[in-house]
Parts: C-alpha cells; sequence; structure tokens
C-alpha cells in the first residue's frame, strides 16, 4: 500500500527531508529518504552521531526510527552501519546481521523494502559488510566499490559521498597511506565547501590529513568540528588528532576537556562514574606533559591508577599513560608509585601491534626505569624474557632497551649503532597519528644518547622534530626534567 500511495504522489517518494536539516549540537546534513514523518528526527540524528562515531547513541537513534516506521528500511540499514568501524579494525558481525535480520530475513527481501533505488544501492552496500566467509578487509572493499557505484548514480548525494569517503579510508585496514588517504580527502573536501556544518565531512577530512606531513591542510576542519558537533565527545577529541600532528598543546589539553566534559556528562546520566582511563584522558594527559604541566597530569595518572585498582580502569590505557609520564618526564621513582598486578589484567583484548600492548608497555616502562636507576640486572631479564617480537612495536622498543644496556655496560658503539638501527626501522614505519607508539621516539632517542656520548646530534635532532613536531624533548637540551 505505502509503494502505491507513493506513486500517486505529485513528489518523489524517499523524499522526505528532501532539504538541509540542523540538529542543534550535531551538525547538519541533507538526506532525503522515504521515513515516515515521526522518524525523521531521529533516523537524521542517528546519521549525525555515526558520522561522529558515537556508535552506541546513534544505534539507539535508528532503532528509535524503526520503532516510529517499521518498514523504514534505511532505519535499518543506519544501525546496521553503527556496527563496523573500518578505522579501528572493529566489526560486530552478529550485531550488524541482526538489525538487517529485522528488517527481513533475506538481502532480496530487504532490497524489496527499499522505495527507492537510491535506497536500494545503500542497502546493496551495508548488505557487503555482513556477508558469510569473506574477510574483513574483503569486506571493506566490497562495500568501497558499493559505494563508488551509489556515489556515481548519484552524484548529488552529499550523504553517499561522504560516506565513500570513509570508506576509502577504511581500505586499508587501519593502515596510513598516503596515496588512499589524498583520495579521502579529496571525496570529502567538496561536501565540507558546500556544506561546513557537515560532521562527516569535516570529520573523515581530519583523518584523511592526520600525520606531521599534512596536518596543515586539515586545521580548518579542525577548527569547524568542534563548533559543528559540541555534543558528539568524539568531535570534540577528534579535533586534537590535527593539534597533536602540529605540536599545539594548548588546544589539545582543551579539546579533550571538552571531550571528557562531554562523555563524562553522557555517563552521569546513566549512572556511570567518569571515564579516568579512556580515550580522551590519555591524550589530555599527554598534552600537559608536552606543555610541562607535570601536576596535571599526575593528577590526571592518579585517577586512572585509581580505576585499575578497583576493577574499572582499561589497563591499555593505564599502561599507555604510565609509560609516557615515566619515560617523558624521567621521573623513574614513579613507575613504583603506580603499580599494578599483570595476573589480574584482562588481556583478551591485548593488542600488541599498539605500543606492544598493555603487558609489554607495563613491563618495559618498569625496565627502562630499573636500568636508569643502576637496576640493571632488572632491565635484562626483561629482555630476556618470552616475549614474542613479531610485531614491529615491541621489537623496536626491545632493541631501545638492548641499546641502552650497552650503552650503560660501556659498549657505546654497539649501543649507539643499535639506536640508531632503531630509529632508521621506526623511520620506515608509515606515519600513525597521536601521541608516539613508540613512547620514546627513536630518533629522539638516539639524539639524546648521541649528545650524551658527546657525539654531534644534530641531524638526529632534525629527524625527531620531523616525526613528531612541537615535543620539547626532540630539541636539543629540552627536558620535561628529571626530579
Amino acid at each position: 500500500m505505502r509503494s502505491f500511495l507513493c506513486s500517486l504522489s505529485l513528489v518523489m517518494c524517499g523524499l522526505a527531508s528532501a532539504q538541509p536539516v540542523h540538529l542543534q549540537g550535531l551538525g547538519t546534513i541533507d538526506f532525503p529518504n522515504s521515513g515516515a514523518e515521526q522518524a525523521q528526527d531521529p533516523f537524521i540524528r542517528g546519521v549525525l552521531l555515526l558520522h561522529s562515531f558515537e556508535f552506541g547513541p546513534a544505534a539507539e537513534a535508528f532503532r528509535e526510527a524503526q520503532t516510529s516506521d517499521p518498514d523504514f528500511a534505511l532505519a535499518f540499514w543506519g544501525e546496521a552501519m553503527t556496527y563496523n568501524h573500518p578505522l579501528w579494525r572493529e566489526r560486530d558481525l552478529e550485531a550488524g546481521r541482526g538489525a538487517l535480520g529485522r528488517l527481513a530475513e533475506t538481502p532480496a527481501e530487504r532490497r524489496a523494502l527499499a522505495q527507492s533505488e537510491r535506497e536500494a544501492l545503500y542497502l546493496d552496500a551495508v548488505e557487503t559488510l555482513y556477508t558469510d566467509g569473506a574477510s574483513k578487509e574483503a569486506q571493506d572493499l566490497a562495500y568501497l566499490d558499493a559505494m563508488r557505484r551509489l556515489s556515481e548514480a548519484y552524484p548529488e548525494d552529499d550523504e553517499a559521498r561522504t560516506f565513500l569517503a570513509l570508506a576509502v579510508l577504511g581500505s586499508t585496514n587501519g593502515e596510513r597511506d598516503f596515496t588512499v588517504y589524498m583520495r579521502g580527502a579529496a571525496t570529502a573536501l567538496p561536501v565540507f565547501q558546500r556544506n561546513p556544518n557537515h560532521p562527516g565531512a569535516a570529520h573523515y577530512i581530519i583523518h584523511a590529513f592526520d600525520d606531521p606531513v599534512h596536518a596543515p591542510l586539515g586545521l580548518e576542519a579542525a577548527d569547524a568540528y568542534s563548533e559543528i558537533a559540541p555534543d558528539a565527545a568524539h568531535a570534540q577529541h577528534m579535533t586534537s588528532h590535527i593539534f597533536v600532528a602540529l605540536g599545539m598543546w594548548e588546544r589539545v589539553v582543551a579539546a579533550n576537556i571538552r571531550a571528557m566534559t562531554v562523555q563524562d556528562g553522557q555517563r552521569a546520566a546513566s549512572g556511570r562514574p567518569p571515564n579516568a582511563c579512556g580515550h580522551y584522558s590519555s591524550w589530555r594527559h599527554y598534552g600537559h606533559l608536552m606543555l610541562g604541566q607535570t601536576d596535571e597530569a599526575e593528577s590526571l595518572m592518579d585517577a586512572c591508577h585509581a580505576q585499575i585498582e578497583d576493577g574499572s580502569g582499561s589497563w591499555f590505557y593505564f599502561a599507555a599513560m604510565r609509560a609516557r609520564h615515566v619515560i617523558d618526564t624521567e621521573d623513574w621513582s614513579l613507575a613504583g608509585r603506580w603499580l599494578a598486578e599483570p595476573e589480574r589484567w584482562d588481556l583478551s583484548a591485548d593488542d600488541p601491534s599498539v605500543f606492544g600492548g598493555a603487558a609489554f608497555t607495563y613491563g618495559l616502562t618498569n625496565a627502562i626505569a630499573a636500568l636508569m636507576t643502576g637496576r640493571t640486572e632488572e632491565a635484562e631479564a626483561f629482555t630476556a624474557a618470552d616475549w614474542s617480537l613479531e610485531h614491529r612495536g615491541r621489537a623496536l622498543q626491545m632493541d631501545q632497551l638492548r641499546g641502552l644496556l650497552l650503552l650503560k655496560g660501556g659498549q657505546t658503539e654497539e649501543g649507539l649503532a643499535l639506536l640508531r638501527a632503531a630509529a632508521e626501522a621506526e623511520a620506515g614505519i608509515p606515519f600513525e597519528f597521536g601521541p608516539p607508539l613508540i613512547v620514546k621516539p627513536g630518533y629522539e632517542l638516539l639524539a639524546e644518547s648521541l649528545e650524551q656520548s658527546g657525539r654531534d646530534a644534530t641531524a638526529a635532532y632534525r629527524e625527531a622534530a620531523l616525526r613528531t613536531p612541537g615535543r620539547p624533548m626532540a630539541e636539543s637540551g629540552k627536558r620535561l626534567g628529571s626530579r
């Protein structure tokens, strides 16, 4: 009956919300669709939240739209989209398939419920993310092809183009590739130019330019994004990706204070405590360190440690924050202040490709602190432990520790050679976003070691400043300070 009524309408079915819609605090998009009038607000809210990677609230909004209009195919498309996180290497197959399955049992039956070919193409695209028997990498590439077909068929559809930009960025399985990322930027930029209040366009431009080489090109989008979506915690944080890459530490701190305020307000509304051991607190902590604001950084670290002690904190962020604080301040006594018991850790999701993993990072911090305070045998014991070194983060940092051990043992040439090799190997890795994944950047460590050995460190400091702009420790003679 609904399709019959649409065919009699004087306007094209599927053009509800056929003009830009602004939701205060989340941004503005133009997403014509066939949903009932009562489904429009939750649907548009869901899309805006989806663009800002607020996946949980977005899924809730799409389910609200489904309740308002059970035949609204794009409401189920939207919920399924929230379970695939292309830039985070995450996907919930069961949840995604479940969302689509509530619309209809098979892809063909779901497609038949679309009220236009354009909406059918959106469904075709999301179906590729939840097929049987394919890897996530293969499905991301299939999704990219599907979004390209949709965008080419409907070149006026800025939502198709914006989701295409994200699909381009997501086609590398989380690895930064300059050519691919510039293609993603080129896809999103025209949308941002037409609609400077589009959260997705600003967001994906930031991701595309999120490295020290291209970050100046992302500054306009970063400046805009916090104003576009003040009610999205991730949007407030995301601006700091550009600020970290440019060494703009005051803005890193301010952005993540805003992000924490929004997130903690949402947590309080649901009866949960503030998140002191999370992504936003970690980046804020790093900004304080770079500003030399050690009291503020210690306060954040203490709060994170307290949540680890009561079992509510993230081991990953605790280990990362602790490593940065101890190693960047060179206050080795703090390793003994923020202790934990690794046997209590839930390492089921410990990703050794990031910092080498939480347990490795925790142990490495202890080993470096031990070495720097004369307990060489503890550092040697760490290097002799049964760590898998197939992951580049672990292997490079283990070489750094071994190089420092050689220097401490008086084998200057051998130690410097190992540190140089580690620095050169790190330089061969594509730029990563955010605070350094190698806690003590390789060229920075080499430069300091050369300087302490009475050698010319100019070239090494120059390389360090190129890879991690604005780090005071990457400039000769500057330190956060030992105490």
